[in-house]
């Protein structure tokens, strides 16, 4: 009998093809487009994630057998024991809440040509032209000098007004079309539009405002929120894509929304955590802050929440144990998207090694840039032991770069992990249009991921 010598990755469309798959995929696919329309921040991540858990049982206590520790509301580590000790071992995926974005800066509100504008910090990789003259939204949370904290979203509401930025009529941008894209366009005019009608004049003359629709739109603020002009100094505002995530395609074959990146991660970790109740190993899943800007700070993955949460969890469930050890013993996925190939535009991957749309998760043994700089490069072991274990459950996958090797390049949360010896490698769906304002990814990408995430959990 010969043997195939050959590999070509399979279809994830094809694998599950039953009537029984794809309703389970479509079920799932519905369950991911209400979490993306919902979950718009990494605050609102992290309150879907609580929610969820708590009704499955965990608590927040980390000598229980079912635990989850919350750091500031956008971090967070869950944790389920397994039938082995710690020791022996543990099965830990990570993935980020944290999307591309606009930040209201710390003085944002100006008055000009009676238009009211908010000026804004972008946060992340973003093509600033993404985000022109497309409908925003604003969430927030606010905490004032009481200690009062107040949360902000308007424009998700059929109802609610949204908000968004100019750009220049084609008749009188001669200049800008032969600028370069970095020239053409400026972080510092991505500036949102709030208002345009003045505030009612006041009795006397001198009452009347300096910037009366400036003075219109705290009003509106404080009527609806309770909140001035000095709150913002202690607030944190973003402006996203207003509206929810959607099918796309006739056959509804593709899912599109804002935060894709990473927040397909987060869904589908959470959902494997949740199927697999009854572990060998211990799982932890962990959902960090900050890596679209290099996982700083005390919320990113370069932060020692997680070595904290390990030491109270050894102690607890392995008086004695070594905490350096533990963590030598684990093995874990670094739950990231990849980038999908673009058929308009393949000229920067590289087609061998590229991910695919609708072959499942897919695995990056290194990321980093050029010569592999700033990478971790999972051990040929590591990918051998997760090979057999998804084909032996007949989960499609397979393997990519993050294009060209001169050419592309991107990090990720995994080198923070390999940092404590353990294995870990990078997984997860592939993206097209990734860090725009409304991502493209595969349901049934979506599904297989989880799945993937379920055997790694479970084995």
């Amino acid at each position: 009998m010969s043997k195939q010598l050959e590999y070509e990755p399979k279809s994830a469309w094809e694998v599950y093809s039953s009537k029984k798959d794809r309703k389970a995929m479509d079920s799932l696919a519905t369950e991911y487009v209400r979490f993306l329309s919902e979950c718009k921040t990494e605050r609102l991540v992290m309150d879907y994630v609580r929610a969820r858990v708590e009704k499955a049982g965990f608590v927040d206590d980390l000598k229980a057998p079912l635990a989850y520790r919350f750091n500031r509301n956008k971090t967070c580590f869950l944790a389920r024991k397994g039938r082995r000790p710690l020791s022996e071992g543990y099965r830990l995926v990570g993935a980020h809440g944290d999307c591309p974005r606009l930040d209201l800066k710390q003085r944002p509100l100006y008055e000009d040509t009676d238009i009211c504008l908010a000026k804004t910090h972008y946060y992340g990789g973003i093509r600033k032209y993404q985000w022109l003259t497309i409908p925003l939204a604003l969430h927030g949370t606010v905490v004032k000098k009481s200690g009062e904290t107040v949360t902000v979203c308007i424009g998700e509401d059929p109802g609610d007004p949204v908000f968004t930025i100019t750009d220049l009529l084609p008749h009188l941008a001669y200049k800008e079309v032969v600028k370069k894209v970095e020239d053409a366009f400026e972080a510092e005019k991505l500036n949102i539009i709030l208002g345009q009608s003045p505030t009612l004049p006041g009795k006397k003359d001198e009452e009347k405002a300096k910037e009366p629709v400036k003075r219109m739109v705290l009003e509106l603020l404080n009527k609806r929120y309770g909140i001035d002009e000095a709150d913002f100094f202690s607030a944190e505002m973003q402006a996203v894509p207003a509206g929810p995530a959607r099918f796309v395609g006739l056959d509804e074959s593709l899912i599109g929304g804002y935060g894709q990146d990473d927040r397909s991660s987060v869904f589908c970790a959470l959902e494997a955590l949740l199927a697999e109740p009854e572990p060998e190993y211990c799982q932890i899943v962990l959902f960090w802050d900050k890596e679209e800007i290099g996982s700083e700070g005390a919320t990113g993955a370069k932060s020692y929440f997680f070595e904290y949460c390990m030491e109270e969890l050894v102690e607890a469930w392995e008086p004695g144990a070594r905490l350096s050890s533990v963590l030598m013993n684990g093995s874990a996925l670094s739950a990231d998207v990849s980038a999908a190939m673009d058929p308009d535009h393949k000229d920067v991957y590289e087609p061998l090694n590229a991910a695919r749309l609708g072959y499942g998760p897919c695995f990056n043994k290194f990321t980093g840039h050029r010569g592999k700089v700033g990478a971790n490069d999972a051990h040929p072991d590591f990918i051998g032991w997760l090979r057999s274990i998804l084909d032996d459950a007949g989960v499609p996958w397979h393997m990519s770069e993050l294009g060209k090797v001169d050419i592309g390049g991107g990090g990720t949360v995994a080198k923070f992990l390999a940092v404590y010896g353990m294995d870990v490698i990078d997984v997860g769906v592939p993206v097209l249009s990734m860090h725009s304002p409304f991502e493209l990814a595969s349901k049934a990408d979506i599904y297989a991921c989880v799945l993937a995430f379920r055997e790694f959990l479970k084995r």
